[in-house]
This record gives structure tokens, C-alpha cells and sequence, in this order.
């Protein structure tokens, strides 16, 4: 009898635990497809003016010494593009401090590099997340007047910075970095997949924790 007994609260454990794993793994799968139909209904914008106040080149990684992330760099030339293009007559690049250097400064002597103008160039330096990007890109435009922005990223991060831009007062639509290795190539599978992760994680805690206004 007591080994029957302990046989069957070792079988009532392992369903337990059993029970828990499945739990935790049909909440996972629930969120992992809420992120992903987030991203697949992510707004690309309110408005489809041909000219907008700024163009918003939103910051990526760099490296310890100062040197920019191909992302980094894909986004700060095709900012520079539409600049040229007559998109926008300044381009505000926003990121902050991730080693010795700030994103923004980065990006600002990228922009200069390829022609811009200090006096069309803003800098927003402070930026920790995507966030952050939007909301201290939008106090900038609305202690200027500005209402109207192009928000240049990456592809594989365009949906998420849809998703956040869309709680901004501003009329803005996006607009895709292309690779500048492959233009024509989509994200990689391994920027798509972190994007999803970090889309789920936005939708479930960071909205709240990480609120601000513009």
C-alpha cells in the first residue's frame, strides 16, 4: 500500500507539472500570436502627404568605439535620401547613449558625411527604446511647430515603430530602410523573430511600464 501510494503521488507531480508546462506553453503560443498579428495590422501611418516636417531616423545599434551597425547606417542613408529627395527640410535623428557616444551623434556626423547640413539636423540624444524614440521626437516637433514626419527605420522593426507612433499626436507615416548590402532581400529570419519577441513583450509589459507623453 504506501508504495502504491507513493507511486501515485509521483504520477499526480509529474501531471501537475505536466499541467503547468502545457499552461505556460498555450499562454506563449497566445501571446506569440497576438505579436504577430500586431505586427501583420501595424499601422503604416496617417497620412499620405508628399512633404512633412521632419524626417525621423530612428537610432540602432553601434558599436563601443562609435562605429555604426549596418542598420544603423541604412537608416541614416536612406534619411539622407529623402532629405535630398525634398521630403522634409530637416531630419531629426533620435538614440541615446549606448557606449561612449550617443546613437544621435553618430548619426548626426553620418548625415553631415553624406552632405546634410548642421542646420538641417536635430538631434535627440536621450532615446533608451522605440518608445522613447517617438515621444521625445514628438516634444521636439511640438516645441518647434512641426506636426508632420516621415519615421524611417528598419524593415523588420517598421511594424513595432508603427505600433508605437500611432499613440503620438503626430500625422506621420512610415517609411523602409532598405539593406544596403540587398536591397531587394526582406528582414533576415533572425531580425524578423527578435522583432516578434520584442513586439510581444512591448504589447504586454513595456506600453505601460515605459509610458510617456509627448
Amino acid at each position: 500500500m504506501p508504495r502504491h501510494s507513493a507511486a501515485s503521488r509521483t504520477k499526480t507531480r509529474l501531471s501537475a507539472r505536466t499541467r503547468l508546462i502545457l499552461a505556460g506553453a498555450g499562454v506563449g503560443s497566445v501571446l506569440l500570436l497576438w505579436a504577430i498579428l500586431a505586427r501583420v495590422f501595424a499601422p503604416a501611418g496617417n497620412t499620405n502627404a508628399g512633404r512633412v516636417d521632419a524626417i525621423i531616423v530612428l537610432g540602432a545599434k553601434i558599436d563601443s568605439d562609435g562605429t555604426p551597425s549596418p542598420a544603423l547606417l541604412s537608416r541614416v542613408t536612406e534619411g539622407v535620401r529623402e532629405y535630398e529627395r525634398g521630403v522634409a527640410p530637416r531630419i531629426i535623428v533620435t538614440g541615446g547613449k549606448t557606449s561612449a557616444y550617443t546613437e544621435a551623434d553618430v548619426m548626426a556626423r553620418l548625415a553631415r558625411a553624406q552632405g546634410v547640413p548642421d542646420s538641417a539636423i536635430v538631434k535627440e540624444p536621450q532615446a533608451e527604446n522605440t518608445i522613447q524614440n517617438a515621444c521625445y521626437s514628438a516634444r521636439i516637433m511640438k516645441q518647434h511647430g512641426w506636426k508632420s514626419a516621415e519615421v524611417v527605420t528598419s524593415p523588420s522593426h517598421l511594424p513595432r515603430a508603427g505600433i508605437v507612433f500611432s499613440h503620438t499626436p503626430l500625422e506621420w507615416r512610415g517609411h523602409v530602410a532598405p539593406s544596403l548590402d540587398s536591397p531587394a532581400e526582406g528582414p533576415s529570419w533572425i531580425a524578423s523573430a527578435s522583432e516578434v519577441l520584442h513586439t510581444g513583450y512591448y504589447l504586454l509589459y513595456s506600453r505601460w511600464a515605459d509610458r510617456c507623453s509627448p
